[in-house]
């Protein structure tokens, strides 16, 4: 795997493909508006959702990486399965997996979706600490991407993409309870969490267990997944959904949201993974624990959900090339190897 298209350049997009070029691969950027700026590789414009000049544009390559919202990634998917090509994503829309599952079945490449931060690098990590006891009871994984200086009653600004937030907000959320699979309501089972003595709350979203539940049921009892904001959050986003009623006006939720509240440049992202159960008999607790800022690459600052995504995603994709993971069929973030994983040119961002 050498020659690769990413599409969607976006902060996280066009990050991404500076990384993998940076790492050695031959990369493409793929955009319907490409900013108009100088980049070590070529940029091309492209209109994702006409399959067919997708299909052409993508002619020769040997992986796509889709960095496009959720809703494209089942046709980006057909087309590289067509070509019997890689594929990757960041997605955390579980349709979408699922129809991604059902493509690898029959599929002469890697499908791997899921390749971001969560679901992704927090499920790699998860994984680690469940097999580091004889017998684990649960595994508890929390990620929020916040700004570092919250204003207002809400404490957030809008990193990532409102489409997936809205999505992850509103869809239910698979979990692991007394080792049966269930399907609970977001943004439910409040509760806090401290960082470095910052306040956090956490409470149910939809995706971010990737293929965890249907991987660990007969092994894990009890798993689930929660996204971490500052307190009074969730109480402002239940009434915002679902007493005003915006869950049924999801594209124009998303657009009042990221007016009300657009990105910032100084932002952190929380990370708290957390797993027990016995070792050699005895009950214990095992913690990764993280608070990522941004950082200089490549002579830009880049803000911390966009380093931390990317740089998951082309962990991976070096790992791929590397021959470390499978070069077909479907790609569980679950059986990539964390130590393996830190070593390699960009997870190592994780590490330090």
């Amino acid at each position: 795997m050498h020659k690769v298209a990413v599409l969607g350049l976006g902060k996280v997009g066009a990050l991404a493909c500076t990384l993998l070029h940076d790492s050695g691969f031959d990369v493409t950027g793929f955009d319907a508006h490409p900013a108009a700026k100088d980049h070590p590789y070529p940029v091309t414009r492209l209109d994702v959702s006409d399959l067919a000049e997708l299909d052409r544009a993508i002619s020769g390559f040997d992986a796509v990486l889709s960095c496009l919202p959720y809703s494209f990634n089942i046709g980006v998917a057909k087309v590289a399965h067509g070509r019997g090509m890689h594929y990757f994503d960041l997605t955390e829309d579980v349709p979408t997996t699922k129809a991604i599952v059902n493509l690898s079945k029959t599929a002469k490449g890697l499908m791997a979706p899921q390749c971001g931060l969560a679901p992704g690098f927090v499920g790699i990590v998860g994984a680690d600490l469940i097999a580091q006891f004889d017998e684990c009871r649960s595994c508890r994984m929390r990620v929020g991407a916040l700004p570092q200086h919250p204003s207002g009653l809400m404490g957030y600004s809008f990193n990532w993409s409102p489409e997936g937030v809205v999505n992850e907000y509103l869809n239910d959320c698979e979990v692991l309870e007394d080792g049966h699979i269930k399907w609970v309501s977001p943004m439910e089972w409040v509760e806090k969490i401290f960082i470095g003595g910052i306040e956090l709350e956490a409470f149910t979203t939809s995706g971010g267990l990737g293929t965890m539940c249907e991987t660990y049921k007969d092994r894990v009892p009890n798993m689930d997944y929660k996204t971490m904001r500052y307190p009074g959050h969730v109480k402002l986003m239940n009434f915002f959904f679902h007493e005003l009623l915006m869950r049924e006006r999801r594209k124009e939720a998303g657009d009042i949201l990221v007016h009300a509240k657009p990105p910032v440049n100084d932002d952190i992202v929380y990370i708290h993974v957390a797993a027990e159960g016995r070792r050699e008999g005895r009950l214990g607790r095992l913690e990764f624990v993280r608070a990522l800022k941004p950082i200089d690459i490549g002579g830009q600052q880049r803000t911390a959900i966009a380093w931390t995504t990317a740089s998951s995603v082309a962990a991976v994709m070096e790992m791929v090339r590397d021959g470390a993971l499978p070069k077909r069929g479907f790609l569980k973030q679950e059986d990539i190897p964390l130590a393996r994983f830190l070593k390699t040119r960009n997870g190592a961002r994780y590490a330090d």
